[in-house]
């Protein structure tokens, strides 16, 4: 008789399996005397961001062999593409722009690659200070985009999602309510995404709710409109548990986040009301990426509704109801 295969339970699975890697951003900018960016500095330190495919050494179990084998040296992925740095070139028009990728080789955790590698957070650092920059220019975070942006196709998607959603220039959500937007091109060469974003404040509890998420994309030619619907409602719900709840804590021995209730994610309970796909449609023109056009963009639109309901901007990931309670109460 054949004997079972030994299988993890979910503590073991979460102990054990990799992790994608810490980021750190840094960002500063200028505007001019017109509200327009003028110089712009963006600094990433992150690893790799995948470890695989690789040699044996990729491997969890020939780590711990009696005489392991060697794990392969971390090497930062080539753009366009990239790794840590993928997204961090902005597709924005600016006239002095400087980006720098600091490799980290040795991360804490065992790392490999989470979907979007390093576009989700370096997209969310952009877009949030986007919206910082818009608020010191006086102007409308969509407009000021647009002030910013040759990409014709870019524009078309930033436009449709603000017509989709409602948004107008100098409006104000009704109380503890509050609005964001943002846009990326994923690889900047892949699809093209916008989002816009209703989020609601609990300020005694600091815990937001999405309402509703608007968003529009540009894939190139499609084929089947409805796996692109539900692969960008996806992309949404999955960035909104990673941006809200999910955080891997450890000491200086083992993984401590080993459970749901020590590693949170999203519930049923916070699922937005309602969430809206409008694609663009491009015959003819060939096909482009959107398998995760959608998580970076979101987790900024989501931060800026935060940010326009409470008056406070956070930069941490995730956007917890600790911290935006603390926020709150500075």
């Amino acid at each position: 008789m054949k004997k079972p295969s030994p299988r993890m339970m979910r503590e073991q699975e979460h102990a054990w399996e990799p992790f994608g890697p810490a980021m750190v951003t840094k960002l500063k900018a200028s505007l001019d005397g017109n509200g327009k960016i003028a110089d712009w500095s963006f600094d990433v330190w992150s690893n790799t961001h995948s470890m695989r495919p690789g040699g044996a050494g990729s491997m969890l179990a020939a780590q711990h062999m009696a005489q392991p084998f060697a794990l392969p040296e971390p090497k930062p992925l080539p753009l366009p593409e990239g790794g840590g740095d993928r997204n961090a070139i902005p597709i924005y028009r600016f006239p002095n722009a400087k980006v720098v990728h600091h490799l980290i080789p040795a991360m804490p955790l065992r790392i490999s690659a989470m979907r979007a590698l390093g576009a989700y957070h370096n997209v969310f650092s952009i877009e949030s200070f986007m919206d910082e920059l818009a608020a010191a220019a006086g102007a409308d975070p969509v407009e000021f985009r647009l002030k910013h942006l040759d990409d014709a196709r870019g524009r078309e998607v930033i436009q449709k999602a603000a017509q989709a959603f409602g948004w107008q220039k100098g409006q104000k959500a009704s109380p503890d309510r509050g609005y964001g937007f943002a846009f990326a091109r994923y690889k900047n060469l892949a699809a093209y995404c916008a989002i816009a974003s209703e989020v609601e404040m609990n300020r005694q509890t600091g815990r937001p709710r999405l309402v509703r998420a608007v968003a529009a994309v540009d894939s190139g030619q499609v084929v089947n409109p409805d796996g692109l619907v539900n692969q960008i409602e996806g992309a949404i719900l999955q960035s909104m548990s990673w941006t809200l709840y999910e955080s891997v804590t450890f000491d200086d021995s083992r993984i401590t986040s080993t459970d749901w209730q020590t590693y949170p994610i999203l519930r049923f309970d916070a699922v937005p009301e309602r969430v809206e796909v409008h694609i663009i449609i491009r015959p003819g023109l060939p096909f482009l990426g959107s398998g995760e056009t959608g998580q970076d963009p979101a987790a900024a639109s989501i931060a800026n509704a935060i940010a326009n309901a409470t008056g406070k901007r956070l930069r941490d990931l995730p956007l917890t109801r600790k911290r935006i309670k603390d926020a709150i109460d500075a």
